[in-house]
């Protein structure tokens, strides 16, 4: 899989672009602040309709402008086909093959993509929001129903919590609403943990033996899902249900009392363990950047093991992040088999025979020059 071609119109800093790329590795230099990253981003936003910077669409849009449009041609399975995402004030629509998708959550899949960037190194140190957001979207990539029932259970959420605020006020009025509220929010968290447990199982198959290559047989990771409510991967999907049931049943005053959803897939988080110990807690700077850059690499694994394909990966300035030889073993991972785009201020002192052959793009105020 990887993309050919990449047209933007009034997106960000670029008022017109349109680029062919190599299906190897492109490197994007520039100082800061001329465009690198938001060329990573456009990439990234055609594959999953959003920013991985900002929850608002208008900030992709050019001042005075009514929309920014992004296009690829991109190569799945020997077969061409178009990608085109447009950003207005009124909303955003996706177009596959030329089709506008009803759902967005039809488009989501159709280009994979594996972004790294420096703040990925917080995936382990960050907030439970971080990892959640991780899982989320590597999921909803190579099961884009995945995208719908995390789409309804927050829609449920919201309405959830407005009208725990309202019995906060009210104790006494009619929990009727609550109870069909709770039943909707369970239906959907249901499907959402089993599906992350699957995920998890899937992601430890990959993530594990690339730890040990990394950190030279010298550790051992292991991932865990701390979940809000009692579940673990073992159960079914009844058994889940049931759990959920009760734990709603046992919260229920309290939730009242404190206004707001108190259990269920927004609350959990995932937690990494490194020869027995909490890395995030106690494991040195070093230890965090090897568990993240071997959930990166495991991403890629995972997708192309489920999808058929290796996705496209973005390294938006993160290798002057990573040590020397941290840096060596991403980049021979990658070697040959995965189309990548690297974004940097400069490629001196990265010695790789990755490089040495990649197409060389220069980045200046919004305009791009491919190095002859």
């Amino acid at each position: 899989m990887y993309i050919h071609e990449l047209s933007m119109r009034s997106y960000r800093n670029y008022d017109q672009l349109s680029l062919t790329f190599d299906d190897k590795i492109n490197v994007i230099i520039g100082e800061n602040a001329q465009g690198k990253t938001n060329l990573m981003e456009a990439i990234y936003a055609l594959a999953f309709t959003r920013s991985h910077r900002t929850p608002r669409d208008k900030e992709l849009i050019q001042w005075d402008e009514e929309y920014a449009k992004i296009k690829g041609s991109i190569f799945k399975r020997n077969r061409r086909f178009p990608l085109e995402i447009i950003f207005s004030k009124k909303g955003k629509k996706a177009k596959l093959n030329h089709i506008e998708q009803k759902r967005l959550s039809d488009y989501i899949g159709a280009l994979n993509v594996v972004m790294f960037a420096p703040e990925d190194l917080n995936l382990v140190k960050g907030s439970p929001q971080v990892r959640r957001r991780f899982i989320d979207m590597e999921i909803g990539q190579i099961q884009p129903r995945y995208i719908y029932h995390l789409g309804q259970f927050q829609k449920v959420l919201k309405q959830r919590n407005h009208l725990l605020k309202e019995l906060q006020r009210k104790p006494s009025a009619d929990r009727t609403m609550l109870q069909v509220l709770t039943d909707q929010l369970i239906e959907h968290a249901v499907t959402i943990v089993e599906r992350r447990f699957k995920f998890l199982h899937l992601l430890r198959t990959w993530a594990v033996p690339i730890h040990e290559g990394i950190s030279r047989q010298l550790e051992s990771l292991e991932i865990a899902y701390d979940a809000s409510v009692q579940v673990s991967e073992e159960m079914d999907l009844e058994t889940i249900k049931i759990n959920f049931e009760k734990k709603f049943q046992d919260i229920e005053a309290k939730e009242i009392e404190r206004g707001t959803t108190l259990a269920g897939p927004h609350r959990d988080d995932l937690v990494f363990y490194v020869n027995g110990k909490d890395v995030q807690t106690f494991g040195s700077q070093g230890q965090q950047r090897t568990t993240a850059l071997s959930l990166k690499l495991a991403e890629i694994e995972l997708i192309h093991s489920e999808v058929g394909e290796y996705p496209i990966l973005l390294l938006d300035d993160v290798l002057s992040e990573l040590d020397d030889y941290r840096q060596s073993h991403l980049l021979h991972t990658i070697q040959g088999k995965v189309q990548t785009f690297v974004s940097t201020t400069s490629i001196d002192g990265i010695e790789h025979e990755a490089l040495k052959e990649a197409e060389i793009f220069h980045v200046s105020a919004g305009t791009i020059e491919v190095q002859k």
